[in-house]
């Protein structure tokens, strides 16, 4: 197909105008501090959830470091979703949602933890209640196990939590949401509480003592 020549006399679609609550909202989204060592950056937002969209990124970072631990940290990621309807929509009870995913590598004794997604689901439920209200949350807490066979690189058993959310925002003030996002994150990755370093203490440290 030939794209349209601007100098024929076609004219360009028009972007259409953000409305400013969702400007606002946005924004906010941008005020929000997180753990220092869980990264947020913009990404491409789905387009056809709703009229108006836009996604986070969220991803925890290794500490800087020159020496190559033999046990790594485990992958953590995730993405946090603005959607936007000015019109509302049933479902939502509301005009603003947010969606949430995240994943992350855990270790066998967690993985077998029968408890574990009812205590990833309260990670998230305690960080929205202690800071903001919302609505209609819902969602689901997977534990996944795969064990890796042959010449295949990585470690022969490995675990995943997956946890996937939407809940309705009332207001404009996105900053609180996206901090209990990261919260969760921040969990789910194991991360130590921000100033608190994390002493590993391998057996045979201490057999003199």
């Amino acid at each position: 197909m030939t794209p349209l020549d601007f100098r024929d006399g076609a004219a360009p679609t028009p972007e259409p105008e953000e409305p400013a609550r969702f400007r606002a909202a946005v924004d906010a989204m941008g005020t929000a501090t997180v753990h220092p060592r869980i990264e947020l950056a913009p990404i491409r937002p789905p387009q056809r959830l709703a009229p108006y969209s836009y996604a986070l990124g969220a991803e925890v970072t290794r500490p800087d470091t020159n020496v190559v631990p033999v046990d790594s940290d485990g992958d953590a990621f995730g993405r946090l979703i603005l959607l936007h309807d000015p019109n509302g929509q049933e479902a939502w009870h509301g005009v603003f949602r947010l969606v949430a995913y995240i994943q992350a590598d855990i270790d066998s004794a967690l993985a077998a933890d029968p408890l574990l997604p009812e205590v990833a689901w309260s990670w998230l439920v305690d960080a929205l209640e202690s800071r903001t209200g919302y609505t209609a949350l819902g969602g689901t807490v997977t534990s996944t196990s795969s064990v890796r066979y042959g010449d295949i690189a990585g470690p022969p058993r490995a675990h995943q939590l997956e946890l996937r959310a939407s809940w309705t925002v009332g207001d404009t003030n996105m900053r609180p949401h996206v901090e209990a996002f990261a919260e969760v994150l921040a969990y789910a990755a194991g991360l130590p509480p921000a100033g608190v370093t994390r002493l590993d203490v391998r057996h045979g440290d201490h057999d003199d003592e």
